[in-house]
């Protein structure tokens, strides 16, 4: 195993099984608040097994994956329900009918109000899975970011995301070139917290879609557990 991943994934330690953090369910879906430290999907090795599909399927086995969030990141997250609605979930995403928006606290006080973070972004293939920016052969990467508050103590500023592109580590890489990583980021970031140095803090708080069997719009809204 690479030094990044031993960095990520060395004591694995999701949080417990305290029952499915539901937000929302019907005969076709599932919209589930994941927490931050639990993977998505199973990882390599036994060690890694523990995980939100594992975990969902053991109550509702037709649950599919649609869609993934980091580790590290929390928020919403939604499941189909049978290959059927996994693959009108899929057409969705992949015609950008579904939309997402993450909030996050980054280092340092960001000076503009609101913009945009156009950088192509490509794997790191020595060291992966870090991702970077590459002018030359990237993928075309597109992140909206508004300052929703500054906290001139802390050096901290509370930011909504949206991606408008969906690449891997998008929203931390772009954060980190505008010189603010987001706070206790373990790839690309600075532990600005040493007393939860895993608690990445970063939440996909809405998400937003025509339900794949009704066309009718649904959308939902969770607050993250670190804002006080």
């Amino acid at each position: 195993m690479r030094p990044d991943h031993i960095h990520q994934f060395l004591g694995y330690a999701p949080p417990p099984d305290t029952g499915l953090p539901l937000v929302f369910e019907d005969e076709h879906l599932l919209v589930l608040n994941k927490p931050g430290g639990l993977l998505s999907v199973p990882g390599r090795g036994e060690q890694m097994h523990d995980c939100l599909a594992h975990r969902v399927q053991a109550r509702c086995p037709e649950a599919q994956i649609v869609h993934r969030l980091d580790m590290d990141t929390s928020g919403l997250i939604v499941m189909a329900k049978g290959s059927d609605m996994q693959k009108a979930l899929s057409l969705l995403f992949a015609s950008r009918q579904v939309h997402k928006r993450y909030v996050a606290e980054v280092s340092g006080l960001v000076a503009m109000d609101e913009g945009d973070v156009n950088l192509p972004l490509i794997t790191d293939w020595p060291l992966r899975p870090r991702q970077k920016i590459c002018q030359d052969t990237g993928k075309p990467s597109l992140t909206r970011f508004r300052v929703l508050s500054r906290n001139e103590s802390s050096q901290i500023t509370r930011v909504e995301l949206e991606p408008v592109t969906g690449r891997t580590h998008q929203l931390r890489v772009h954060m980190m070139a505008l010189g603010h990583p987001i706070v206790n980021d373990p790839l690309y970031g600075l532990n600005a917290d040493p007393d939860r140095p895993r608690r990445m803090r970063l939440h996909a708080w809405q998400l937003s879609l025509p339900h794949p069997a009704t066309g009718l719009p649904l959308a939902w809204e969770v607050q993250p557990d670190f804002w006080g």
